[in-house]
């Protein structure tokens, strides 16, 4: 049970022809700066993300996913402190290194590893399942209001019930929700601004007329994170339900647990959107389900393997009741997985099988791989 190697496969897997926004519209979505270039200047599909194998000693193996956009330094100094070390002697619950946006893809190496070698699934570590399936919805970046009535037919031909679009002041998401509602009058919307309609009052101006829609299930971080008197105002409204988005990978914005804490004393939100690794999900769960609100699991459009901790991480969560952001192969070209997340809209089904229940695809991985490095005890 010591880990003896841990191995990197950093790969570029692109989204799928049409998949993201319209042809006419070019509005990258990574969020973060990437070296010198600013925040939403760099596509998500073109960074670069780490598939982590991590060995142990008996040949058992543990698998992990980092999010997008990793740091190399991090991730060998990382394996220097897990290398030799008895996985029973590593609490699951605080791992032995700090918090990073590497952290998560070994804590799910760890956990799938941890689980496998005692006979358990990872969702069993975080107490059992609730729920064998989880509610997943449609997702869009940018589009032409035009494109909008088939977009929503074919979703929901596949199934879906909910579709989640990103949105700044541009976006004509009132003709998006009308047009919507002529498809069909049953199939939800959730709009996600990402902090950018500003102000409550360009929010105010968009919530009277969706209100009237009708169709909105909720409205996601429509002004800056750090205004929550706004979003407290905006609630109040009780025109449309406002969410928080608590992003812990989000380091370089400062985001952490405390902000759901916050947004609950001061009455600003109807729910959350919680994207982060298996224990910090457990924690905001808790706190969201002690409060009585819902939430659902965030995503950086990953791949399978994260998207299998997610599913583990939702079923196990008592609060996790809206659609959760994992597609599987909706919007990359390719999962790297053998077999594919169960998903038939609009729910999701915990993999079945030891650990995360998944195989990675290693001829996908390598066909997608642009570095490799490991390292030995």
């Amino acid at each position: 049970m010591i880990i003896q190697q841990i191995e990197f496969f950093e790969v570029r897997v692109p989204a799928l022809p049409d998949a993201v926004a319209s042809k006419s519209i070019n509005k990258p979505l990574h969020k973060l700066p990437v070296g010198a270039s600013e925040g939403w200047s760099v596509q998500f599909d073109v960074l670069p993300k780490v598939i982590i194998k991590l060995s142990l000693k008996n040949g058992i193996i543990g698998w992990g996913e980092c999010y997008r956009d990793h740091n190399w330094t991090v991730l060998e100094n990382i394996s220097k402190i897990l290398l030799g070390r008895h996985i029973n002697t590593i609490s699951l619950q605080h791992l032995p290194f700090a918090f990073c946006r590497e952290y998560d893809g070994f804590e799910c190496a760890l956990h799938d590893a941890y689980a496998r070698a005692h006979d358990m699934r990872v969702v069993d570590l975080l107490g059992g399942p609730l729920r064998e399936k989880i509610r997943v919805g449609a997702w869009s970046s940018h589009r032409e209001k035009e494109e909008i009535p088939d977009l929503a037919r074919k979703f929901r031909d596949m199934g879906f019930d909910c579709i989640k679009f990103k949105a700044d002041l541009e976006d004509d998401v009132v003709a998006w929700c009308e047009s919507i509602k002529v498809v069909d009058e049953n199939l939800d919307v959730i709009l996600d601004p990402n902090e950018r309609w500003e102000t409550a009052g360009n929010t105010r101006k968009r919530l009277h007329q969706l209100g009237e829609i009708g169709n909105v299930l909720c409205l996601e971080d429509p002004v800056p994170r750090w205004k929550l008197n706004e979003f407290a105002l905006l609630k109040a409204q009780g025109l449309i339900p406002i969410v928080l988005h608590v992003s812990l990978p989000y380091i370089i914005h400062g985001q952490r647990i405390k902000d759901a804490i916050q947004a609950l004393e001061l009455n600003a939100v109807d729910g959350f959107n919680f994207n982060c690794g298996l224990a910090n999900f457990q924690r905001l769960d808790h706190i969201a389900h002690a409060a009585g609100f819902p939430c659902w699991h965030g995503s950086e459009v990953d791949l399978g393997i994260l998207e299998a901790m997610y599913l583990h991480s939702c079923a196990a969560a008592a609060s996790c009741h809206w659609p959760s952001d994992i597609f599987g192969r909706l919007i990359r070209e390719h999962d790297l997985l053998k077999q594919p997340l169960k998903i038939e809209p609009p729910f999701a089904y915990l993999p079945d099988g030891l650990g995360l229940g998944i195989e990675p695809d290693m001829d996908a991985i390598r066909n997608y791989q642009t570095d490799y490095k490991a390292y030995r005890a």
